[in-house]
């Protein structure tokens, strides 16, 4: 019991970090139905910003999160204003150039640090203990920050002019621009916003993971996931899609291998996404 019991509590930091990496995707697919399957090389790119500021110039992590956030936004800038504003509505086509992205990228960063693995000492030492069960304080950090992250995209979204405009758009693009509503610049804003919240994840899960050129890719699939479980334009669906999905991993691992229990809720979800593939949280109808 007290296995399974860890295992759960270990699940809740293992959601945050599922959460913050799926956050970014779930704005950028959901909200202006782009198929970015270069997200999760925004992680990375966060990742590397955060090693470099912290092992190379010895900046403060929390100001790291910060210029890891605005690095990745910029960077999506730039790769909405060169590529992805031509490609709006045409979804074959975004997905081609950006899977086309998670070759590109790798490739850059490795010619520029090489192949070897980048580390970067854990930010936040020492454990809290509850008997025999020991809680890593990176974890409840990491937690506090998805809060923090869900919070500040829902104020963002949902009291704000800017959010206003969003969700007008995601409604009725035709009748928005009719009313005046700039919709390049608010594509521009929410697609840099979800690129910089991947960068911010990468900052987040550099400390706990190997930073490679390639470690994008390891993100992404369960990021596509979320998204589709929670539904598609979702915020909240997305906390409750990443929760459920390491929750059940971290339970069923207890008397099954790790690869097992991947395999199994993966399945489950597959179901459950043929019968409702609309996600749990349903997004409102688009016309």
């Amino acid at each position: 019991m007290e296995l399974f019991i860890s295992q759960l509590v270990n699940g809740v930091g293992a959601s945050a970090r599922l959460f913050l990496v799926a956050i970014g995707l779930v704005i950028i697919f959901g909200m202006l139905d782009v198929v970015n399957m270069a997200h999760g090389e925004f992680i990375m790119l966060g990742a590397y910003c955060a090693c470099i500021c912290v092992t190379k110039w010895h900046i403060p992590f929390g100001i790291t999160l910060l210029i890891s956030f605005l690095f990745a936004g910029v960077m999506g800038v730039l790769l909405e204003r060169l590529l992805i504003r031509k490609l709006y509505g045409k979804v074959a086509e975004t997905l081609l150039a950006t899977f086309a992205l998670t070759y590109v990228f790798p490739e850059i960063i490795r010619g520029i640090f090489g192949p070897e693995n980048q580390n970067m000492e854990v930010p936040i030492k020492g454990s809290l203990s509850f008997g025999k069960i020991t809680v890593p304080n990176y974890n409840l950090f990491l937690v506090g920050m998805a809060f923090l992250a869900l919070g500040v995209t829902m104020l963002l979204f949902y009291r704000t002019k800017f959010g206003m405009q969003l969700r007008a758009i995601t409604q009725n693009r035709q009748m928005s621009q009719c009313l005046g509503i700039n919709s390049g610049r608010i594509d521009k804003l929410t697609f840099a916003y979800g690129c910089g919240l991947g960068g911010l994840a990468g900052a987040l899960v550099a400390p706990v993971a190997s930073v490679t050129p390639d470690m994008g890719t390891e993100y992404v699939v369960d990021s596509f996931l979320v998204v589709i479980l929670g539904g598609l334009n979702s915020v909240m669906g997305s906390l409750f899609g990443s929760v459920v999905i390491e929750e059940s991993i971290a339970a069923m691992s207890t008397g099954m291998s790790l690869v097992t229990a991947k395999l199994l809720v993966f399945l489950v979800l597959i179901l459950l996404i043929r019968f409702r593939p609309q996600g749990l949280f349903a997004p409102k109808d688009r016309r």
